[in-house]
């Protein structure tokens, strides 16, 4: 894309949209601040949850997915499902190379600090199903696709995550002669998140496409109805970054150094699934907008889940918990601006300039 497109393009963004890293950016401070500075306010939000999970967190992410399913066109899927390249490219990515990756790096980087290795394990093993539909969205990436690809992993999560934790914390270890650990999960906690974080919003979103067709329309549904929710999605994105940081604020300000070690893994780990993925699409084919959605949906991970089996298998003040909650506030900065690098490499790519997929809150 030529800077004059890119102009373009951008003249026909919102504020919301043209601002948006200066929004996530306030958006973080502000949760900082106040969960540091707001008495009571992190263990308020933290008590306000039904059967262990957030209901800030999940309104959050509801309020944020919703828009971006329903702009998904749930008759193109089976052309998502026909394409084995980019179905086994994820599969592998996310469930074997993502969850290996994390394991080397975290032992590699974090020797002496098992707890916190062992809270990073848990995070590469909780494959993104949520924020993964907006960073995809914002970048661009193909909208179906990334529907295809949430569900799939919402289905190898319920069925591989306690087993692959055994392995990475147990059997491994074993192998290698290095200290192990266990891991505590349930089948039932596993699909509870996907049901919540993925299932309600993918069938509403779904529900709308379907009746709003049908009451007005394919022409009215997508240049009335869809702009008009639109920004209902960053505005739930901007809503759960603020939560998120609020409730762990006291931690993050409290313990700079502990949040730096674990920070270091996770960014060489985002920066390389991510730049790998997004390599490998183009090196087997992909045009950019299934390469973008295979690079986000292999960075990106399930928070919520890695936080809620490290604080059930080791309590909530453990070193595990706070390697979980580090993960999602160093992945919201570092995916973001792999957004814009994202939307930069598009002239890799042989496709049309003036041909853009579609507009972000659109």
């Amino acid at each position: 894309m030529t800077a004059r497109d890119q102009r373009a393009v951008a003249a026909n963004l919102s504020t919301l949209d043209r601002l948006l890293p200066v929004w996530i950016g306030a958006a973080m401070l502000t949760g900082l601040l106040a969960g540091r500075w707001v008495p009571g306010l992190g263990p308020a939000l933290d008590a306000v949850a039904i059967d262990g999970i957030s209901l800030p967190i999940a309104v959050g992410l509801l309020v944020m997915m919703y828009p971006v399913l329903a702009k998904v066109r749930y008759d193109r899927l089976d052309a998502v499902t026909g394409d084995r390249r980019l179905m086994l490219s994820s599969l592998l990515l996310n469930w074997v190379l993502g969850p290996a990756l994390m394991f080397a790096l975290a032992w590699v980087l974090l020797p002496d600090l098992p707890e916190y290795r062992t809270g990073l394990i848990i995070v590469g093993l909780a494959r993104c199903i949520a924020m993964v539909i907006i960073w995809n969205d914002l970048a661009c990436g193909d909208r179906e696709a990334a529907a295809v690809l949430v569900a799939l992993n919402s289905v190898f999560q319920v069925l591989a995550f306690a087993g692959l934790g055994w392995f990475y914390l147990s059997v491994l270890p074993g192998w290698l002669g290095l200290p192990q650990a266990g891991l505590d999960v349930s089948a039932w906690q596993i699909g509870k998140s996907v049901l919540i974080f993925l299932g309600v919003p993918l069938v509403a979103g779904y529900l709308t496409r379907k009746f709003g067709e049908r009451a007005r329309g394919r022409e009215w549904y997508e240049s009335r109805f869809l702009p008009r929710i639109g920004p209902v999605a960053l505005y739930g994105l901007l809503f759960t970054i603020v939560v998120l940081f609020a409730l762990q604020g006291g931690q993050i300000t409290s313990r700079p150094l502990d949040v730096a070690r674990i920070a270091l893994p996770l960014l060489a780990y985002f920066a390389i699934m991510w730049a790998g993925a997004f390599a490998l699409g183009k090196a087997i084919g992909l045009n950019y907008a299934r390469s973008a959605t295979l690079s986000f949906t292999a960075a990106g991970n399930n928070f919520e889940l890695a936080i809620a089996v490290a604080i059930g298998t080791f309590g909530v003040t453990s070193g595990q918990a706070l390697a979980g909650v580090v993960g999602p506030l160093i992945e919201v900065p570092v995916l973001v601006a792999l957004v814009y690098v994202s939307l930069a490499a598009r002239r890799w790519f042989n496709s049309n300039p003036h041909e853009v997929e579609h507009v972000r809150t659109s």
